[in-house]
């Protein structure tokens, strides 16, 4: 067994069973360490990691500087409320505002600050009548109940109805579909600048830029949902940057704290003043841990030189995929920006993951038919080298390679 665990992972399985409300489908693995782009199950295999914390491990497991700053505010202050001030909440505000833009509100996920952006972008709007919000098709922004309906694929939706109102989906990279939605009602326009969850789909210049035009056209919001592309997983510190198009409402969680909990809202100041006080809150957004890990993990970032190692990596990736593409017929198409990669495939991916997991390689299928990795901003050329060779191996043995 692994000096970290106290149990097999048979053991914690069977606790699991008995306690546990089984609404994931689980690995019967039980993960018990991590180090880097590198982590251990309860028996002592060790797995290269590509997806770490499906993209919240953005500097790979227990980032050394994280730590040690989580282990030094842990000892001072573990949460207050937000009727107070503390300094780690107001540098790590001034942090992110320096590297994108405005101001930021804390919550604790994802979901909460695609809630809090939608709540924004409709006070922000309601004095003209207006409170419609635009979404795209195979997009994903949260499971909880805006969000989710926010989200535009149907599979999401099904058995909740009635879902909330005020949502219209157009086509992703299309503007007529989104010209065609727009009335004297509508609000907001919400995208991932790359859909993520949909298969690290990436939309032309054109379409991007043509949406910020759109938007100043009609007085409606921009709003671009960073929870995966934020805190430099393009190889900019937010997606937007990869286009010159600056939104007026951006959401950000998964790797903006390097794996401890956090969302954050970040708006242009004359959008953010629309949350006064007793409009929205979160009781755990902002707490000291958080915002502690976050200050450390942006000084991780610069001072490790990684921005410059995600295009480096990327490039790495890239080379490696291309040779797979003109190899195997079985890739139908690939799409990658930064630490994004997607191998779309003719055939079901699931297998991929299991396969790869047996030879010590953790991966992601996403839209059934694509391997999607969302590598630390720190892997290295070696563990690039080592992952591609194992995900090469597995797609060769796959029906029609």
């Amino acid at each position: 067994m692994h000096p970290a665990a106290t149990q097999s992972s048979q053991a914690t399985i069977e606790t699991f069973q008995q306690y546990v409300i089984a609404n994931y489908n689980r690995y019967p693995i039980s993960l018990v360490h991590g180090e880097g782009s590198y982590v251990w199950d309860a028996e002592g295999k060790r797995y290269l990691d590509l997806f770490p914390g499906w993209g919240c491990d953005i500097l790979g497991h227990c980032p050394p500087q994280v730590v040690k700053a989580v282990q030094e505010q842990v000892a001072h202050l573990i949460h207050i409320p937000n009727t107070w001030y503390t300094e780690a909440q107001g540098e790590f505000a001034k942090l992110l505002g320096e590297r994108g833009f405005g101001k930021s509100f804390f919550c604790n996920s994802g979901a909460e600050a695609i809630e809090g952006a939608i709540k924004l972008a409709r006070l922000a709007k309601t004095g003209e009548g207006k409170f419609k919000i635009i979404t795209f098709g195979n997009s994903f922004h949260g499971r909880t109940y805006a969000a989710v309906t926010a989200t535009a694929q149907p599979k999401y939706h099904e058995g909740l109805g009635p879902m909330v109102p005020g949502f219209s989906y157009a086509t992703h990279n299309d503007l007529a579909s989104v010209k065609r939605l727009i009335d004297k009602e509508t609000a907001a326009i919400l995208i991932e600048p790359i859909q993520g969850e949909g298969g690290i789909n990436i939309p032309t210049d054109e379409f991007i830029h043509g949406l910020r035009a759109l938007c100043d056209e009609h007085g409606l919001l921009l709003v671009f949902d960073e929870v995966q592309t934020c805190m430099g997983r393009t190889g900019t510190w937010f997606g937007y940057q990869q286009w010159g198009v600056q939104p007026d409402i951006l959401t950000m969680a998964k790797g903006v704290c390097a794996g401890v909990a956090c969302g954050v809202v970040m708006a242009r100041p004359e959008i953010a003043q629309y949350l006064k006080p007793g409009k929205h809150a979160s009781t755990f957004g902002g707490n000291p841990l958080a915002m502690a890990a976050g200050v450390a993990t942006i000084r991780t970032i610069e001072d490790d030189h990684l921005l410059e190692n995600v295009k480096a990596m990327s490039a790495r990736f890239a080379g490696h995929v291309a040779r797979l593409a003109a190899e195997l017929p079985v890739i139908r198409e690939t799409r990658i920006r930064g630490m994004m990669i997607g191998i779309d495939l003719h055939v079901p991916g699931t297998t991929c993951v299991q396969k790869c997991m047996e030879r010590g390689v953790l991966i992601n299928v996403t839209h059934d038919t694509v391997i999607r990795l969302l590598p630390a901003l720190n892997i290295t050329a070696e563990q690039v080298d080592e992952g591609m060779a194992v995900i090469g191996e597995v797609l060769r043995d796959l029906p029609g390679a």
